[in-house]
């Protein structure tokens, strides 16, 4: 780009505007921030008003920011200040936003290779700036090709950045400190934890980081942070790109570490979170904020064989033969632990992913299995999946399906379990559905079980080293009368 059409671009882009009103950046910023990408913003500012009417233009908010839900009030005078009107103006500093005061006006635009377009402005429309070069010749060119502009007069009323214009009222003239609070977009947080597994598996290490991302257009320095926990209703609205139906918000309680960096507070039916120490984020910027931790947590390490049919309820009885060959499954490594403080946490856990870690021989960390938890309270069972063992295998065979009587039929599997590992035993958890009809009995089994609910069954069997179990049981079904 020349210089000279460089120069004039800054010139009108950042040059001395003047301002319909004083303004002092924010300053007192709090960010309350939800894991569905929104967030409430508060912060304080300083006004200069003039007794009567002013016109007030603020400056460094929220380029994601719901004009609706701004809320301003003046803390000095609240009673002699009045919010008379309120505008949002993006000001998107792309070429277009440039353009558009131009129209009808001769311009001169610079495109990507360096050829310059001098002419009237005759519209903007369907990305493309249509400019008379001429009585007989115009131009289209693509707002994506536009490398610079030469305006003729630089308009007043450009600014870099979004702006929230008021017209207030005041009794009286001087400084005043007000509030601004609104809900913007962008802002997002998730939970990550970190676990490590000791080399027994009777035991695991948790840290647990919040993960901050900001998008909203704007940096915030110096800000107080709260997450709040819970299901926050929200209306979305045609329009409001970041508006969430549901807005859910981190929790954390008596496990969480720092040296009381965390501080837990109840508000309505919700948890809210504050962090102790004052947090700066960049726009773009992603940042990491240790919430939780705990060390010695109690653990436990299951298997899993499960290749029952799925049931989807009782509509309608199934009472015709399915031909059921060997159905071959992996067997999936479970490693359970307790938010509880008796394991040794004692913290709620907000939704998030988890990594589990374990040491190798030789003391390296090596990652064995991705979960993701869901929210899980103090004191409330977290199971991970952490993956398929490679030393188990199952499969389960129908081997009998026949009717006792008109309405009564008979169903049989078998299920064959194997332990290769070469010095470890191994618990194999076995969930069976029964899904043909709610009316049924387990008449034979080679091994206890215990009903879950109403229609599955589950079976613990233990596999010792380099040895294969075989389970079987048998079902009947109950079916009713055809009417």
């Amino acid at each position: 780009m020349p210089k000279r059409i460089l120069s004039l671009l800054l010139t009108l882009l950042f040059g001395g505007l003047p301002m319909n009103s004083a303004q002092d950046s924010p300053n007192d910023i709090a960010l309350i921030v939800y894991n569905v990408g929104a967030a409430l913003i508060q912060e304080q500012r300083s006004l200069t008003l003039d007794e009567g009417i002013n016109s007030v233009t603020l400056g460094d908010i929220a380029a994601t920011i719901d004009p609706s839900s701004v809320m301003f009030k003046s803390l000095s005078d609240p009673a002699g200040t009045a919010v008379l009107e309120q505008s949002y103006r993006h000001n998107a500093l792309d070429a277009y936003a440039l353009l558009a005061p131009y129209v009808r006006k001769n311009v001169e635009i610079t495109i990507a290779d360096g050829v310059r377009f001098s002419g009237e402005l005759l519209s903007l429309r369907d990305d493309q700036a249509i400019l008379r070069m001429g009585p007989t010749e115009i131009v289209y060119i693509s707002r994506y090709d536009i490398r610079g502009l030469t305006l003729p007069a630089p308009a007043l009323d450009i600014n870099p950045g979004p702006e929230l214009r008021l017209l207030l009222r005041s009794e009286s003239a001087g400084e005043q400190d007000v509030e601004l609070s609104y809900l913007a977009g962008g802002m997002n947080w998730t939970a990550d934890y970190h676990v490590i597994l000791e080399a027994d598996e009777s035991a695991l290490d948790l840290k647990g980081m919040v993960t901050l991302s900001n998008h909203s257009g704007r940096g915030y320095q110096n800000a107080a942070l709260k997450l709040v926990a819970g299901e926050v209703s929200r209306i979305e609205t045609e329009g409001e790109e970041f508006a969430q139906e549901r807005m859910m918000a981190m929790s954390a309680d008596a496990g969480i570490g720092g040296g009381g960096a965390v501080e837990q507070r109840d508000l309505s039916e919700y948890k809210l979170y504050a962090i102790a120490r004052p947090i700066s984020i960049a726009d773009r910027d992603r940042k990491q904020i240790e919430f939780v931790s705990g060390a010695g947590i109690a653990a436990n390490i299951t298997y899993v064989f499960d290749s029952s049919p799925a049931f989807r309820g009782y509509y309608s009885p199934i009472d015709y033969i399915e031909g059921r060959g060997v159905t071959r499954a992996e067997v999936r490594t479970r490693l359970a632990f307790s938010t509880g403080g008796a394991s040794g946490l004692g913290a709620d856990l907000p939704a998030g992913r988890v990594r589990v870690y374990q040491a190798d021989v030789d003391g390296a960390i090596l990652l064995v299995g991705e979960d993701v938890v869901s929210h899980s309270p103090q004191g409330e069972d977290v199971m991970l999946d952490l993956g398929a063992a490679f030393d188990l295998t199952g499969e389960r065979v129908q081997t009998d399906f026949s009717f006792v009587s008109r309405r009564v039929a008979r169903e049989s599997f078998e299920i064959k379990l194997r332990n290769r590992k070469a010095d470890e035993s191994a618990n194999i958890i076995v969930p069976e559905r029964l899904y043909r009809w709610r009316d049924w009995q387990i008449t034979e089994s080679s091994a206890p079980f215990v009903k879950v609910d109403n229609a599955s069954i589950e079976f613990e069997i233990a596999v010792a080293p380099g040895a294969e179990e075989s389970l079987t049981y048998t079902v009947e079904y109950s079916f009713p009368e055809e009417e």
